[in-house]
């Protein structure tokens, strides 16, 4: 069981918004507790996770003598990325930023993070990543040597792709999302040459970042959003309704 599938991303196609979820004046809304996303924690859905499917005591000892990777090891890798990138994002809130957690994407994804502030608003993907250092290209992220890559970047695009339209649809005005990958745990990426990735397809451009602490630099980036703008953005992104049925 793995918490973000690929397939509810690669299969999105925008529609018509429903109405019946667009507040007219979403400055003015007032959230029900329910539908608030505001308070939700950096790996939230990770914490539920762990929660509702333990793994403690004998039967993990078990596991590991037996040279068995249980699933509960990687979501702890993983909570731990995402609580190190989030504790940073959350920082930035002096500078006038808002930062949101544990977006949820039906039917069954998520976007880790949501930074909205003066410089726009970029939707960040944490993975936690085994290696020194790693190999990117336009869609995978190759760890090492005999590991299988992974769709990290060509899913950060296509959550980035999704916010999009989410926001657009409940703001009334555009607002293009930038997909950031976070990569936790190696010290250098090396990254294919720009002519050798699939910009012909007009896709987002993904950044990718080493490190938690290299998210700070968004936090200098304005002249992008005006304070009411940011205010608006970030009244919708926080309404769960806003993200049902992309």
């Amino acid at each position: 069981m793995k918490p973000t599938p690929d397939d509810p991303d690669r299969h999105f196609r925008p529609h018509a918004p429903d109405r019946l979820f667009l507040p007219r004046d979403p400055d003015r809304l007032f959230l029900p507790p329910d539908d608030d996303l505001a308070p939700n924690r950096p790996g939230e859905t990770l914490r539920t996770f762990l929660a509702e499917h333990p793994l403690d005591g004998p039967a993990l000892l078990g596991a590991r003598l037996l040279g068995r990777h249980p699933v509960q090891d990687d979501w702890r890798r993983r909570l731990a990325a995402e609580s190190a990138v989030g504790a940073e994002l959350e920082r930035l809130g002096r500078g006038g930023w808002h930062v949101l957690h544990s977006l949820p994407l039906p039917p069954g994804s998520e976007i880790s993070h949501l930074l909205i502030g003066p410089g726009g608003v970029f939707c960040l993907a944490t993975e936690a990543v085994r290696g020194a250092r790693v190999r990117a290209d336009a869609t995978d992220v190759r760890p090492g040597y005999g590991r299988r890559p992974q769709p990290y970047v060509r899913r950060t695009r296509q959550r980035a792709v999704r916010a999009t339209y989410a926001l657009t649809r409940g703001c009334g005005f555009p607002v293009p999302v930038r997909p950031v990958l976070v990569l936790v745990g190696p010290r250098h990426i090396e990254q294919l040459p720009e002519e050798q990735e699939a910009g012909a397809h007009c896709e987002p451009e993904v950044r990718l970042v080493a490190g938690a602490q290299a998210v700070t630099a968004l936090g200098t980036l304005g002249g992008v959003l005006p304070p009411a703008a940011v205010d608006r953005i970030h009244t919708v992104a926080r309404n769960r309704r806003t993200w049902n049925g992309l």
